[in-house]
């Protein structure tokens, strides 16, 4: 993306199809050093931590600052419409490092997880609807209603940590891609598995094996993990596993919010 301008309305939609494009090749960086990832089946147990009816959407919260001015802004872009946006993402949740005013990875994460919420394309540019969905105060609605629970909203790829039904914080996630690859001469198909799991342990440093390295995994079935990442781009393009940025699973780590035994819920 190119830094410190804004892109013409036909540049930005070949940019986004490139994006669209580069998820057929790109995959997953790693699995358990014993257990891969395709040992898993893809639908294990599928019973919520809790039961609820509620169904996948969004809420709205308060209206916020946002300007109703036409801006556009993107990776690379400095001052104080970022440090604006910056300060409006990081009040509803959406996870990034502390506001400088640079539009850097972690606030581009965040911009994703908004527009993914929000159900408006998913560029990581700051136009009238993503404005608009600041605005409305737009975030994920969590499924779980009781306990600490890792939700990863397969079909939306999100990743949030909610605490007895409140969402606390909404994280960009690229989970399993749906491709076929080969793995110890067998052919597994990159998907997720799907049910409630618990951290059965983590790795503070890298995991590196035949499929990749995973940086600072915390496993919840089998080789199947929320890591760290250099790339996590706004599709799904793992093998299984639940990727955020490297900056992002340091904070998870730092802050302690998914240590061993934290309830993790998958689902479409």
């Amino acid at each position: 993306m190119h830094k410190g301008r804004r892109l013409p309305l036909r540049q930005l939609g070949l940019l986004v199809a490139a994006m669209v494009l580069a998820s057929a090749v790109d995959g997953c960086q790693g699995g358990a050093p014993v257990l891969q990832e395709s040992t898993a089946p893809s639908t294990p147990a599928t019973n919520p931590p809790s039961s609820t009816t509620a169904v996948p959407g969004t809420t709205q919260g308060s209206t916020s600052s946002s300007s109703t001015t036409v801006v556009l802004l993107q990776q690379g872009d400095k001052g104080p419409l970022v440090l604006s946006l910056q300060k409006q993402l990081a009040s509803l949740g959406y996870w990034l490092e502390t506001p400088d005013g640079v539009f850097g990875d972690s606030t581009q994460q965040a911009v994703y997880a908004l527009q993914k919420a929000a159900g408006i394309a998913v560029d990581g540019l700051v136009g009238p609807q993503t404005e608009a969905a600041l605005a409305r105060g737009v975030r994920p609605l969590p499924r779980s209603t009781s306990g600490y629970v890792v939700e990863v909203n397969l079909s939306k790829n999100l990743l949030i940590f909610v605490d007895n039904g409140r969402l606390e914080y909404t994280l960009n996630t690229s989970t399993g891609g749906g491709y076929t690859y080969q793995v110890d001469g067998q052919v597994a198909r990159a998907t997720t598995p799907v049910g409630t799991f618990h951290i059965l342990w983590e790795q503070d440093g890298p995991v590196v094996n035949s499929l990749g390295e995973l940086w600072r995994p915390k496993f919840f079935y089998s080789g199947f993990a929320i890591h760290g990442d250099s790339f996590v781009p706004p599709y799904p393009a793992s093998h299984g596993c639940v990727r955020v940025s490297n900056e992002a699973i340091d904070w998870i780590w730092e802050q302690n919010l998914a240590p061993i035994g934290t309830t993790v819920w998958t689902y479409w």
